[in-house]
Parts: C-alpha cells; structure tokens; sequence
C-alpha cells in the first residue's frame, strides 16, 4: 500500500487524496491519472525523461513541482509503458484465425459478398 508523501499515511491506490492531510494524490480528480509531486524546493523536471530528451510540453516546465507526465531517468521506457520503439513487450502473436478475423474480418466479409454476388451473376447468365 503507498504511502503519502507529505504526511506518510498509508492511503489505498486509488484514493484521490490523502484522508489524514488532505494532499491530492490523483490528477483531475480521476484514480487513473497519477500526479507527481515534489516536496520542499525541487522540481521534478530535474531528473525527468521528458525534460531530458527536452519533448516536454508542460507549461510550469523547468519549474514544475505538480506534473502527471513525470517520468524518471532512472527507469526505461519498456519498464513502465510496456512499449519499446519496436513494439509491445513480450511473446509476440502468432497468426491464429481468431486474431485474422478480428484483424481483418470486415475485409474478409467485404470480398466473400462480393464473391457470391459474381458466382450469382455469372450462374444466372
């Protein structure tokens, strides 16, 4: 269970906010949008990826204490997101009919009409 950063309270992950201090914990008041926060005089674009490689788009940037984009140096790209430049991680998907139909099942519907629309022409001829 994490903790607070202000007031070290153990909080549930989802909570929005601390009960013990009040410190809001989640941006925009939704449980999914994590907010960083620094405490005291430092700014989190310091040691941030994004202000690194300097694609940051945050208005507060250099000087943001509150961000929800903030992504540590330390930890890679592939560890957090699950995504490398190559493609998600893990046992790639071999080709099985059900990941062909729902690829492409429009497509393969689309060409069987057509299909039976030519064999009903042409027998009728």
């Amino acid at each position: 269970m994490p903790s607070c950063p202000r007031c070290q309270t153990p909080v549930q992950t989802v909570a929005i906010q601390c009960p013990h201090c009040g410190l809001l914990l989640k941006a925009h008041g939704h449980p999914g949008i994590p907010l960083h926060q620094t405490l005291g005089s430092q700014y989190l674009c310091a040691d941030c990826a994004y202000h690194a490689d300097d694609s940051c788009t945050f208005p507060q940037r250099p000087q943001a204490t509150t961000c929800t984009l903030y992504q540590s140096v330390g930890i890679s790209e592939v560890e957090t997101s699950g995504w490398s430049k190559t493609g998600p991680k893990g046992p790639s998907h071999s080709w099985t009919p059900r990941l062909i139909l729902r690829r492409y099942g429009v497509w393969i519907s689309l060409v069987l009409l057509l299909g039976i629309s030519f064999f009903i022409a042409l027998s009728s001829q």
